[in-house]
């Protein structure tokens, strides 16, 4: 890999030690302008015929694209908005009854908790949480689904593999997960995975990923139907959703910014995802031992790009660090900062955020 010219395509880093991908990785200057371009066209010729050919284009651009990263076909994959959509999609579409009880982990991100409390007060669903490196021996005889993180956003512990060993569906949380760790949902035997495309594949706020296995997209409710998710729209209110995770589409996701998201995993792409996924892996590992001879306690993790640790005043240190062009985050409700590693981060960066203690 070509670190120098990785990072030279990531402008915030000419100025900034940016350690915040999984909040929004940075934009590179292909992606901005590719979405420029969409722009530029659509204002130059207008909004056509010919630019709902291009959106449905990049759509099938993007969602090979993703498919790719997640080890599963493109008719297996829906084009969202964000993680958060695919979970609600998924959650919200089964049949859970009153007292079917949603097994969860202790340290979830409120995307997954939100959708959670839904099915919890629009279905009656009990929602039961355990530790995440516990959840397979808490399953309970009314447990009728697995919902948690691939990737912890709290700690950067990974789920366990027993996961996959489970008789019942398993719906993965993969916003710390797709771009910064590799993904084989095969591999992994979840029955669904949700991803963002706007953390660590440096696409814009808007776009994300669902997979969904054959044998759950069964049992899916489409409840949202519209003109991107039918096979014949023409055919009115007899019109039928796609057979495939296309069903799923989010509704309308703008030329540019396909066009922005399929140019960010280009970006990565074209640097070698293997090396992306081992460098970063290993630069955050060096910075939770710098972090560590500091004397900062840092949160337990698993082998995955994010570096958890204590602040007795996590919101005033990270504007303090931000003051002095380090940017990391601070997770509410808790007295940690979480720094966020990609391969486009070298040394430097670290050696920052440590100094700027």
């Amino acid at each position: 890999m070509q670190v120098g010219a990785l990072r030279e395509q990531f402008p915030v880093l000419r100025g900034l030690a940016y350690l915040n991908a999984g909040t929004d990785g940075p934009l590179a200057e292909d992606a901005v302008r590719a979405a420029g371009e969409e722009l530029a066209r659509a204002a130059r010729e207008g909004r056509t015929h010919a630019h709902f050919e291009r959106r449905h284009q990049l759509a099938g651009e993007l969602r090979a694209a993703y498919a790719s990263l997640l080890g599963c076909a493109p008719e297996e994959l829906a084009l969202t908005s964000c993680t958060s959509e695919g979970l609600a999609t998924v959650i919200t579409g089964l049949p859970l009854r009153e007292g079917d009880e949603i097994l969860t982990s202790d340290e979830e991100h409120p995307g997954l908790l939100g959708t959670l409390s839904a099915a919890r007060g629009l279905r009656g669903a009990r929602i039961r949480t355990a530790p995440l490196a516990a959840l397979p021996d808490a399953v309970g005889p009314r447990t009728r689904l697995v919902a948690c993180s691939h990737v912890s956003w709290v700690s950067g512990e990974q789920a366990p593999t027993a996961l996959g060993e489970l008789e019942l569906p398993v719906v993965l949380d993969g916003a710390q997960g797709v771009g910064a760790v590799p993904v084989d949902v095969r591999a992994l035997r979840c029955d669904a995975y949700a991803g963002a495309g706007q953390k660590w594949l440096c696409g814009p706020d808007g776009t994300g990923m669902l997979y969904v296995s054959p044998a759950l997209r069964e049992r899916i409710a489409v409840a949202r139907r519209g003109y991107s998710n039918l096979s014949d729209p023409a055919a009115g209110v007899h019109a039928r959703a796609h057979p495939d995770a296309r069903r799923f589409d989010s509704p309308a996701l703008g030329a540019e910014l396909l066009a922005c998201a399929l140019a960010g995993v280009r970006v990565l792409e074209r640097a070698g995802w293997a090396a992306v996924h081992a460098r970063a892996r290993t630069l955050a590992t060096e910075l939770a031992q710098m972090l560590a001879e500091r004397g900062r306690a840092v949160r337990e993790r698993s082998a995955t790009t994010l570096v958890s640790f204590q602040s007795t005043d996590p919101p005033a240190e990270r504007a303090a660090l931000a003051e002095r062009g380090v940017i990391v985050r601070d997770i509410p409700g808790m007295e940690l900062l979480r720094a966020s590693v990609g391969a486009w981060n070298d040394h430097t960066d670290l050696e920052r955020l440590v100094r700027a203690l």
